[in-house]
């Protein structure tokens, strides 16, 4: 070969280590807008299989599951925001009590927590939860022994896992962490850690319910004292919580509570009979009850059965098929069967239903 043409083949050579040097580069850098760049096939594989992952309840840290107070004196609450699922039950004097669950999450502040009722630690066992609450009533206290729960009781704490807060007064201002329930439950040598499936059958897909009813405005009426509204933000996606005509609000930052998962189940509740006269309430929650599912803008009738105490719920469509429950946050409504559940379409669709259950038992 003549020196001119091994000249040139020299050239092209270089060219082509240049070139690929420079996609090389390319690939293991950031642009200049901060965007990393994967550089095998492995990692956008990897990169793909994350997005697909639930964000709601992954991990296998175990939930804490804290009582939380509902009176009017105890708003705002705090910490509501952070719980993937929050259970809303009637407890005495038509007041209700929430029970939220967090799962692998950073609180810095969680309250106010309130005492025990024996009916939520059903759905504490569950969802396989470490139970939190601050005090208890005589009934819970009978099944924390029965069913040998795992629990943190502010009041048997040594002072360090709740703290009182001094812009609520008692019983109203007892505040607890996610930070500190965990250093408790390692003290008292609980198992921290789960490999239990959620109780929801989350997807990562989208749900939109298409052959559901329009559900702009939902209204669930635990009793005469307690309704809570829910707006759809339609922009968002999710729903804004009103309870008393009170709009919903963090206790520190003030945003709104929003929910992109709401569902109602219809069981009664009836009065104790026990010494203290409290008007302390049991919950007839073993069996099959009507319900609702409610995501997106949508509802779907559903039926919820539930075959033991410390056995998951199981919720599924009318065709007996296992709901699919969007990759968010969910307030689950357990309230009497004759409440009066007003589920209202948009103003553009004039379907609106006014649902007054009966017989919900089956």
């Amino acid at each position: 070969m003549e020196k001119g043409g091994v000249k040139i083949l020299i050239a092209i050579l270089v060219i082509l280590v240049i070139v690929a040097g420079g996609v090389l580069a390319y690939k293991i850098t950031q642009d200049k807008n901060g965007t990393e760049t994967v550089t095998n096939e492995d990692e956008i594989l990897t990169a793909e299989v994350e997005e697909k992952t639930v964000q709601i309840f992954k991990g296998n840290d175990r939930p804490f599951a804290v009582m939380i107070d509902n009176h009017e004196d105890a708003w705002p609450q705090a910490g509501l925001q952070n719980a993937y699922m929050v259970y809303e039950i009637i407890v005495e004097g038509g007041e209700t009590r929430l029970m939220a669950l967090f799962k692998g999450a950073d609180v810095e502040k969680i309250g106010p927590v309130r005492s025990a009722r024996h009916y939520f630690i059903d759905y504490a066992m569950e969802n396989d939860a470490i139970y939190v609450h601050f005090g208890q009533s005589p009934q819970a206290q009978s099944d924390l022994n029965k069913y040998s729960i795992d629990d943190i009781n502010g009041i048997a704490e040594d002072g360090t896992t709740f703290w009182r807060v001094k812009d609520k007064y008692a019983p109203h201002n007892a505040v607890t962490n996610t930070e500190n329930l965990l250093k408790s439950a390692e003290s008292k040598k609980y198992r921290t850690t789960s490999d239990e499936t959620s109780v929801l059958n989350y997807v990562t897909d989208e749900v939109n319910l298409e052959n559901g009813q329009g559900a702009a405005k939902v209204t669930i009426p635990h009793s005469q004292l307690q309704t809570v509204d829910y707006y759809y933000d339609e922009e968002n996606k999710v729903y804004e919580r009103y309870a008393r005509d009170e709009e919903q609000v963090d206790w520190d930052t003030e945003t709104p509570i929003t929910v992109k998962n709401i569902i109602i189940t219809f069981c009664d509740n009836y009065t104790l009979s026990d010494s203290e006269n409290k008007g302390r309430q049991g919950l007839k929650n073993i069996g099959t009850f009507d319900g609702y599912y409610i995501t997106n803008g949508k509802a779907i009738p559903i039926k919820c059965t539930k075959e033991a105490r410390d056995e998951k719920t199981v919720y599924k469509d009318l065709d007996g098929n296992i709901i699919n429950v969007n990759d968010g946050n969910t307030f689950v409504h357990i309230c009497p069967t004759n409440a009066d559940v007003e589920i209202e379409a948009p103003e553009e669709d004039t379907t609106t239903v006014n649902n007054t259950s009966t017989s919900n038992n089956t």
